[in-house]
């Protein structure tokens, strides 16, 4: 494994180039944010269970666990713009689908359509500031600021959905029951498709870059080798357990709101808050880049979420709920900066888009598996289970991020 390149290839699009890009990933993002709001009340509101529900919120990850290594390769050859333009395509057509037909089996091809588009449009932009930047501590900058789009999303899509939900039935005054969700899916098809204007006006020759080692077309089973670092199981590991929170946190808020009877607008802005709580934290990493350490934010950010976790549940009202929503937005908030910085710390620049798409595959893959152990487990153990086993599990991996202390080179460690 090679430490990181101190003079990457990239070459910035300027300030507000990388603002343009940023805005189209999430706008591209908040489609989806808003589609696993809305499509699972809908499922609901159809009267089927919370294992429909499971399943359909895992087919949000089951597309990237296939495209991952193939699109980190794509990324490779073709920089940002294509693979943006494409995202927002898949997006919005899966979007518009639903809003023309709301049925149990449209939701799920559209969830596969919008989760392989904004896993593409991930890999795109995470791979494009890896390289652009020039030390660690750019790095934590630079994705901090990157991933200030997708905690943004998590408040327009869910705030959006839940909006159109509940008053737009009312403003036509029709007799169409599903209008509101109608009109919510249409809102949502329109955002990618604004998205790709903003990062067609950015984007540009600059970013788009040939592989580094020259050849794009390694065999897949290469990107397996990087899993052969001890420091990359434990990164993903980590990685892996703080996903599977913000999971449980996106599965259980609709099925418990609607238990508690709350309108689909409040439960979208309890889902907003703890979007707003991670722009927050976000907006503030930044202006700490070069005092903080990745593994101690990762360490305390799990240990926190288990307490949050404990206490979730118990929370009387959606006051309540959305206090711990924000909480729980700015514990989980810190962490993915913190995960791409150490990331293209420990994997030689070459290899960054292969490593994106291993991570991304690793994520998914239990975004596959966990909502449908959510929907089982939610209906044998109740919602509270689910969350207390969460915290639980997070709990116990907070070694695993504090080892990741003795993988950093001796200048960035702590004195």
């Amino acid at each position: 494994m090679g430490d990181l390149n101190p003079e990457p290839s990239a070459a910035p699009v300027g300030a507000n180039g990388f603002a343009r890009l940023v805005a189209g990933h999430t706008l591209v993002h908040a489609s989806m944010a808003g589609m696993r709001l809305a499509a699972p009340l809908l499922a609901l509101h159809l009267g089927l269970g919370t294992l429909y529900v499971g399943v359909l919120l895992a087919l949000y990850s089951l597309t990237q666990v296939f495209i991952a290594l193939p699109a980190g390769r794509f990324v490779e050859r073709h920089g940002v713009r294509r693979p943006l333009g494409l995202g927002a395509l898949a997006a919005g057509t899966g979007a518009w689908l639903c809003a023309a037909f709301p049925r149990f089996e449209v939701l799920c091809l559209a969830a596969l359509l919008m989760g392989g588009a904004t896993g593409l449009c991930m890999i795109a932009l995470q791979r494009y500031v890896g390289r652009a930047a020039r030390d660690g501590t750019e790095l934590k900058r630079m994705f901090s600021w990157l991933s200030l789009g997708p905690a943004a999303s998590n408040f327009v899509g869910p705030v959006l959905a839940g909006l159109c939900i509940d008053h737009f039935a009312q403003l036509l005054h029709g007799d169409d029951e599903l209008a509101g969700f109608r009109a919510a899916f249409a809102s949502l098809a329109l955002l990618p498709l604004i998205g790709w204007l903003l990062v067609r006006s950015a984007a540009s020759a600059q970013t788009r870059h040939p592989p580094v080692n020259g050849d794009s077309a390694q065999p897949l089973a290469s990107a397996w080798e990087l899993l052969r670092a001890p420091r990359m199981r434990a990164l993903l590991l980590v990685n892996w357990l703080l996903s599977s929170c913000w999971d449980v946190h996106t599965f259980v808020v609709p099925v418990l709101g609607h238990e508690y009877g709350l309108p689909a607008s409040v439960i979208g802005t309890i889902l907003g808050a703890f979007a707003v709580a991670a722009v927050a934290v976000r907006m503030l990493l930044p202006l700490l880049a070069n005092r903080i350490r990745e593994w101690a934010v990762l360490c305390g950010a799990m240990l926190f979420t288990a307490l949050l976790f404990g206490l979730y549940p118990l929370m009387p009202n959606a006051w309540a709920m959305g206090i711990c929503s924000v909480l729980l937005g700015l514990a989980l908030g810190m962490v993915q900066p913190m995960v791409m910085s150490l990331l293209h710390q420990f994997t030689p620049e070459a290899r960054h888009g292969e490593a994106l798409g291993l991570r991304m595959m690793a994520i998914n893959a239990s975004s596959v598996v966990m909502p449908l152990f959510f929907g089982t487990a939610g209906a044998v153990i109740g919602i509270a289970g689910v969350f207390w086993f969460a915290g639980a599990a997070v709990g116990s991996g907070a070694r695993a991020a504090w080892r990741l202390k003795k993988s950093l080179p001796l200048e960035q460690r702590p004195l």
